[in-house]
């Protein structure tokens, strides 16, 4: 429904008569020597329902009144989510997958609060409240001479009065204590979490524990590892539905590749391997990403993200991209039921280089 539809009767008084302390609304200018462009003015109002019919306008009051209840009511939630949810427990969500349960319903009611009263406001301002557009004649904003010199004279004599140059232990405390201050804050920081220590450079690898393939679940065999072929492992006992499965194994995931011996380079990859078989982090060294892409011919992974490359056959070193150094290797042999295991964790700290790194 547009004004258009209404009889000038019913339409606000204020509005009907379309005019202004500037003049009619929607008026013109022309161009002249003094003003060489000409105010196209401003186009002609329209009025909306809610402005000529007062059940739409309490429509739009009653959406704003419930948005702004909604917003009130999920506050409410994210209080009692905060209290009553266990900061340990784990839920499924699709297709999210497991997640933290306290963090899950503080981002959801947290964001649904946020969201509710921006829409409110939104929808308050575009309904109800008054649309017409008035223009305001610019001005100059920049002080008269006068001010600015008067200013300056105020700020030489306070700047005099203050003693500031004369008095230099004054002056000198009080740098110090303005340069202090500060670090009351960095302080607070420490309530981000405990400091990592050494977790950066261990995983679960541990000697004995088997290698899984990450598809099937089972432990490897040497076997189960063909010439060419790319397979990707876990450590025994780390399961998808473990609360801290992500963040183990961003530390943990393996490369499993079978080269023939004959063609392994590097004398270290080739003690640490069995019968060709090699594990190396799956992790790149770049910043993190999981590399996937493997090469049978060259024995070279690609990391899809910045396109670093690793030959596998040479000690897993960097030979193209952006990567700061090689592929961290897992020494790895056969148990006595056939199955490959790990000999100890990696040497080196998996994954992008860190300032512990040493």
């Amino acid at each position: 429904m547009s004004s258009q539809d209404i009889p000038e009767e019913n339409l606000p008084a204020e509005h009907s008569a379309g005019h202004n302390e500037h003049g009619e609304h929607g008026a013109v200018t022309v161009a002249d020597e003094k003003n060489p462009f000409a105010d196209p003015g401003l186009p002609p109002h329209e009025h909306r329902v809610q402005d000529i019919d007062e059940r739409a306008a309490k429509r739009s009051e009653r959406v704003v009144a419930m948005l702004f209840t909604v917003s009130m009511l999920a506050t409410v939630g994210f209080i009692a989510s905060y209290v009553a949810i266990p900061h340990d427990k784990s839920i499924f969500v699709f297709p999210i997958g497991h997640i933290n349960a306290l963090n899950f319903a503080l981002g959801l009611t947290l964001g649904l609060a946020l969201f509710a009263i921006g829409a409110g406001a939104v929808h308050w301002a575009r309904t109800l409240m008054s649309d017409v557009e008035i223009a305001d004649e610019r001005h100059p904003i920049e002080a008269s001479p006068e001010v600015k010199a008067k200013v300056m004279a105020d700020f030489k004599e306070g700047a005099k009065e203050s003693a500031l140059g004369r008095r230099k232990l004054i002056r000198n405390t009080m740098f110090g204590a303005l340069a202090l201050f500060p670090l009351s804050g960095v302080m607070l920081l420490r309530d981000l979490g405990p400091l990592p220590g050494t977790k950066l450079r261990h995983t679960l690898w541990s000697k004995g524990k088997l290698l899984v393939n990450m598809n099937t679940n089972e432990p490897l065999r040497a076997s189960d590892v063909a010439v060419g072929s790319l397979t990707f492992a876990k450590p025994e006992g780390l399961e998808e539905h473990d609360e801290n499965f992500q963040t183990e194994i961003a530390k943990a995931a393996l490369m499993i590749v079978r080269i023939q011996p004959d063609n392994i380079k590097d004398k270290r990859e080739l003690e640490w391997s069995h019968e060709g078989i090699v594990a190396y982090s799956k992790i790149c060294t770049h910043v993190g990403c999981p590399i996937s892409l493997y090469e049978q011919q060259t024995h070279h992974v690609l990391c899809p993200c910045h396109q670093s490359t690793f030959d596998l056959s040479d000690g897993a070193r960097v030979i193209f991209g952006p990567a700061g150094h090689a592929l961290p290797q897992l020494r790895i042999g056969v148990n006595d039921q056939g199955y490959l295991e790990a000999l100890g964790d990696f040497e080196e700290p998996v994954g992008p280089a860190f300032w512990e790194r040493g």
